[in-house]
């Protein structure tokens, strides 16, 4: 069996998140790889893949805050909220710093957020995205999502053919499940001008960040194996742990519920330095969630 372990890797835009997991087979000779948190191929920055074992954690650390830094142009909208589709609105922009901060600040804290059209959302049964290539209208749900922090970096006047516009570099920390395009896309219409993201880059999901990358553009083009984090590293990054006798370890080796109460919803156990299963709370103390050993 093949090493088990969390890469990280700093996806080049261009590549899809799937193309990414299949070269990262290749690179690590084995099929059972898989990533955590889908990035546009227009994005770069931290795509975390899982390998072996690993990827029974991935829908644990998909669910972790993330970091990004973006840029926004405002004076233009797209039917995908982002630079690779068509132009719907082409008004030009004008806008003074002062005015667009006092925008950000009303998508502070809690907020509803109507996710992107052209999102991998399901609307019965279909991709939103598939949809929408498809000509069809799409209408998703609001739903709650929350930025912790949305501050303004930049601006500056730019030009879009003889459309004189203005990009912002913004900096965005928020819950899983929030989309930064939409952010662009609710700027815009906010300020009256229409607004799309140009550049996106995630630096963060949870506590696995871009300098924990061993995998980037030059490496995806090589044949070299790179190097991953352990199963054991990952969860004291990503989870409260509980450091477990050799008697609790045979228990949890068998997947048996535990006799302790657990204070989160989700701890790592963990024995002798070996990530031996992801544990829950439950009526008579704990049962496991993923057992991994």
């Amino acid at each position: 069996m093949a090493e088990s372990g969390v890469l990280i890797v700093d996806k080049p835009q261009g590549w899809t998140s799937h193309q990414v997991v299949g070269r990262c087979r290749r690179l690590l000779g084995t099929r059972k790889v898989g990533h955590a948190g889908t990035l546009d191929p227009m994005a770069t920055g931290v795509l975390v893949v899982g390998v072996e074992r690993a990827t029974r954690l991935l829908g644990h650390l998909a669910g972790a805050d993330k970091s990004y830094q973006a840029t926004i142009r405002l004076g233009q909208a797209t039917v995908t909220d982002d630079a690779e589709g068509e132009i719907t609105q082409s008004a030009g922009a004008v806008v003074d710093r002062a005015a667009i901060e006092q925008a950000v600040l009303g998508y502070q804290g809690v907020i509803v957020q109507v996710p992107s059209a052209v999102s991998a959302i399901k609307v019965n049964g279909q991709r939103a995205y598939a949809l929408v290539r498809s000509g069809q209208e799409v209408e998703l749900r609001g739903r709650e999502v929350t930025i912790s922090r949305y501050q303004v970096l930049g601006h500056r006047l730019a030009m879009a053919g003889d459309l004189p516009v203005v990009d912002v570099d913004v900096v965005v920390d928020c819950s899983s499940g929030t989309y930064i395009r939409a952010l662009a896309r609710d700027l815009g219409r906010d300020l009256g001008v229409g607004g799309h993201l140009t550049a996106l880059r995630r630096t963060r999901v949870g506590r696995l960040e871009l300098a924990d990358a061993t995998l980037d553009a030059a490496g995806l083009a090589g044949e070299d194996r790179p190097s991953m984090l352990c199963l054991a590293e990952v969860a004291r990054r990503a989870f409260p742990v509980l450091e477990v006798d050799d008697a609790t370890a045979a228990e949890i080796r068998f997947g048996r519920p535990l006799p302790i109460a657990l204070e989160a919803a989700v701890v790592a156990m963990l024995h002798e330095d070996t990530l031996l299963a992801l544990y829950q709370p439950n009526e008579d103390g704990s049962k496991p969630l993923a057992v991994l050993c």
